[in-house]
């Protein structure tokens, strides 16, 4: 999905929202001080189907393992959010969580179903989606959401005349804006500050933003380097738009897939800002369409279109390369624009999570994350912040990650995350951790054959259309796996 630009673009623990009056002779607590409001509050959505009771059967497939269509189904609203809930008749007492990635800036909300329901269902799993309590880049709304979804399972199923057991296991899969949710809903910090919480099991965030905020950062890092190498450095970040057809003329032929000379030293700065040397980022560029998705979040203010009240973006961390060409590269680190956040733009907050949740790698639950190589709109540097993260607070043991070859966000094969999900629930039921790929190791990510080991291009019958028109198209155009 594109993400606008974010022109107009958040918690301490509850138990910290009272201090002592420490005057005047009282004992008691003092008022809690009203946190501020932002744009993102004061916005309006509507589930577009809020008087459903049910939602359509999955359609039957050669191949299927017993009659996917015989499943209790629920739809329903909670707490403002839409939810489907799915429960076979072998149901195996384990309750998959799913969140969905970035639904847009509109005002009807609307549930998507898991991409892996004929798996989960075949296998026995129950799997519950919200659709969230509000559109834009809300993180803070999908991890209190898809938790008071879970924490309601029970009662959802009781309403409806089907008496369950708790549910033996919570686990919790997503995509893309949802990875930013499950780590943030995994995190240690949720834990202490969500007003809804939940104890998950095992995790799946697939093409995920698993360096929160680090993303938009990295978005405006491919902002200053397009001005500056376009000879528009010093132009004010936040009016992109008055010099946008310029900087895309002077970078590209037709853009993104043919560049200028000029245009190719940028590219590299993007690959090299993105992940490094890596297969799939040309083809990514060529034709796998999520670089205009990134580019068309130039000209953003900081705030995330309004989920802040103030600048988060930060560059000063990073160094620009230009492939082979060293006297380049420091005339551009020179020359672009540096941009400091606020200190407190996504601080702590005393009325529970942060407004953009973070993703701090401070769990221990087995977690196997998937990402494809030619993403630019979410890129593959996200598995590297999240790797350095959870390595910083010494929960490496509790990680796997996997590079898939796909040229687009998000474009897996369902086997693809099958597979992932399926290695997680046996990591977390039986101890033996999964195999992974190294993301971090420059030469390793560089190798022609990186991502070989997990990519699995066999197409089943739920493939998405971009899934489908791509991987011939990358099987075509590179070199095979051995």
């Amino acid at each position: 999905m594109t993400l606008p630009n974010f022109r107009h673009m958040s918690a301490i623990a509850l138990a910290g929202t009272a201090f002592l009056a420490g005057c005047g002779g009282s004992d008691g607590p003092a008022p809690v001080v009203p946190e501020e409001t932002r744009a993102q509050d004061s916005r309006t959505f509507t589930v577009t189907d809020a008087s459903a009771t049910t939602f359509a059967p999955m359609a039957a497939a050669s191949g299927d393992v017993g009659d996917v269509t015989a499943t209790s189904r629920w739809a329903g609203v909670l707490n403002g959010a839409g939810y489907h809930v799915e429960v076979p008749a072998n149901w195996n007492g384990m309750l998959v969580m799913y969140a969905h990635g970035y639904a847009g800036t509109g005002a009807a909300l609307a549930v998507q179903n898991p991409t892996i329901r004929r798996y989960l269902i075949e296998n026995g799993y129950a799997w519950a989606a919200s659709s969230y309590s509000k559109n834009y880049y809300d993180v803070r709304a999908g991890v209190e959401d898809t938790n008071a979804l879970a924490l309601e399972f029970n009662k959802i199923a009781a309403a409806n005349s089907r008496g369950l057991a708790a549910p033996s296991k919570i686990y919790i899969t997503g995509v893309s804006m949802g990875g930013e949710i499950i780590g943030a809903a995994i995190d240690d910090e949720a834990q202490a500050t969500a007003i809804n919480k939940v104890k998950y099991n095992g995790a799946v965030p697939m093409c995920g933003v698993m360096g929160d905020t680090e993303l938009f950062n990295e978005f405006a890092g491919m902002q200053v380097t397009a001005q500056a190498l376009a000879g528009q450095a010093a132009y004010p970040t936040d009016k992109f738009a008055d010099i946008a057809t310029q900087v895309t003329n002077t970078l590209f032929t037709t853009f993104p897939s043919k560049p200028t000379a000029t245009g190719a030293k940028y590219l590299s700065v993007v690959k090299n800002l993105t992940g490094g040397d890596r297969p799939m980022f040309d083809l990514g560029i060529a034709f796998g369409g999520s670089f205009p998705s990134a580019y068309g979040t130039f000209g953003s203010d900081g705030t995330v279109t309004g989920i802040l009240n103030k600048n988060v973006l930060d560059t000063n961390a990073f160094t620009y390369t230009i492939d082979g060409d060293v006297a380049g590269s420091t005339a551009l680190n020179a020359s672009a624009q540096k941009l400091t956040a606020a200190p407190d733009a996504n601080r702590l907050r005393t009325d529970g999570l942060r407004w953009i949740p973070k993703v701090n790698g401070d769990f221990k639950i087995p977690v196997v994350s998937i990402h494809t190589l030619g993403d630019l709109f979410v890129p593959f540097s996200m598995e590297q912040v999240f790797n350095k993260r959870v390595a910083a607070k010494g929960n490496s043991a509790w990680l796997v990650q996997r590079a898939i070859r796909g040229v687009s966000h998000c474009d897996f094969t369902v086997q693809e995350m099958a597979t992932a999900f399926d290695d997680m629930v046996r990591w977390e039921r039986g101890g033996v951790k999964p195999a992974g790929d190294d993301v971090v190791t420059p030469a390793t990510v560089a190798a022609p054959t990186f991502g070989c080991k997990f990519t699995n291009n066999t197409m089943g019958p739920d493939e998405t259309s971009t899934t489908k028109a791509l991987r011939p198209a990358v099987l075509a155009s590179s070199a095979p796996c051995p």
